[in-house]
């Protein structure tokens, strides 16, 4: 092993438990063939999904939040009046004020935290940890719950088959705390962000440039708007890039790693990256045939995956990373610890 640890404070942070959750409903290619010009071969081919979960009318991004923060806490055996900090990554928060951590902090009775809600797209649940291990790291915190939410079904155009295939709902959360002696948890990471590729995947209207009106609603300005060809370009791009920055900086090879656990926005785009990553494709983490692209959530979703198909192990090197809206772009390596 030829990982090269930096001079870091004296304590670190470790990722202690995970948990997820989505919605029960299920809206397979099938239906969505009634829905909009498109074919269950169609989809396969060009994204990997063969269903994704949607919520019922009237579940927010706050509920699925709370039972995956329940369940990551459950797994601890952490009373979640322990809990010091909520950090919810999301672009579908409950409503724009107050945060969606507010919310949970309320439905979970996390009486001792407080938090805040963190907006970076796809990349939001790998910002977000690393915000929270930074918390942990100083010595400021000792319980701290990252959760990555989003209720994409929200804002998507069932007419539009260039979006509406690619999303689904669903929630992960992790709880962050100080590593133990001879561990490692967090070591590294590598964040960037290119503004000028906000044109080709936003949604347009709702905030203070273009706020709700009859005519934004009537243009569809509150759905997903999004250019494919450009997006997945800078993915396939940008995601290989900064999975190579993060290794290489660290004296790791792609060939010493447990496992490879990737934003679930395409099946093309993760086996690109692995490939360049010279990573056979069992220890690759996919699992965007039954859950879609759920933004924030698609990551510790697949944390889960990896967890219960006995894909990683205590001690193996674990890489992270993601593209999104923004663009952002990210990489995480660390150590599993549980």
């Amino acid at each position: 092993m030829s990982l090269t640890l930096k001079p870091r404070h004296a304590v670190r942070a470790k990722i202690s438990s995970v948990g997820a959750y989505v919605p029960p409903r299920l809206l397979t290619n099938a239906d969505l063939e009634k829905l909009v010009a498109t074919n269950n071969e169609w989809i396969i081919e060009r994204t990997g999904i063969h269903e994704r979960h949607i919520v019922e009318k009237g579940v927010g991004t706050s509920d699925l939040a709370v039972e995956a923060a329940r369940k990551c806490l459950a797994a601890r055996g952490i009373d979640p009046r322990e809990v010091e900090v909520i950090i919810v990554a999301t672009v579908t928060p409950d409503m724009l004020f107050p945060a969606t951590a507010c919310l949970v902090q309320d439905k979970l009775g996390a009486t001792g935290a407080w938090g805040f809600d963190l907006s970076a797209a796809c990349s939001g649940f790998p910002y977000a940890l690393q915000v929270g291990a930074k918390l942990v790291e100083s010595g400021a915190h000792k319980k701290v719950l990252v959760i990555g939410a989003d209720v994409m079904s929200s804002i998507i155009d069932y007419t539009d088959r260039t979006t509406c295939v690619i999303f689904g709902d669903g929630a992960g959360a992790v709880l962050l705390e100080p590593c133990e002696e001879g561990e490692i948890g967090l070591i590294d990471f590598w964040h960037e962000i290119d503004g000028s590729g906000a044109v080709s995947l936003n949604m347009p209207a709702g905030g203070s440039l273009l706020p709700a009106s009859a005519e934004t609603v009537a243009k569809g300005q509150h759905f997903v708007h999004q250019e494919g060809q450009a997006v997945y370009k800078f993915a396939v791009r940008k995601m290989a890039e900064a999975a190579e920055t993060v290794l290489s900086r660290n004296g790791v090879s792609g060939s010493e790693l447990g496992c490879f656990i990737p934003h679930q926005a395409n099946k093309r785009i993760i086996l690109s990256t692995a490939e360049r990553l010279n990573l056979p494709e069992d220890r690759v983490i996919i699992n965007i045939d039954r859950f879609g692209n759920t933004t924030a959530g698609t990551i510790p979703l697949a944390m889960n995956t990896a967890m219960e198909e006995g894909r990683v192990k205590k001690g193996d090197l674990v890489l992270l990373a993601s593209v999104g809206a923004g663009f952002t772009v990210g990489a995480t390596l660390l150590r599993w610890e549980i």
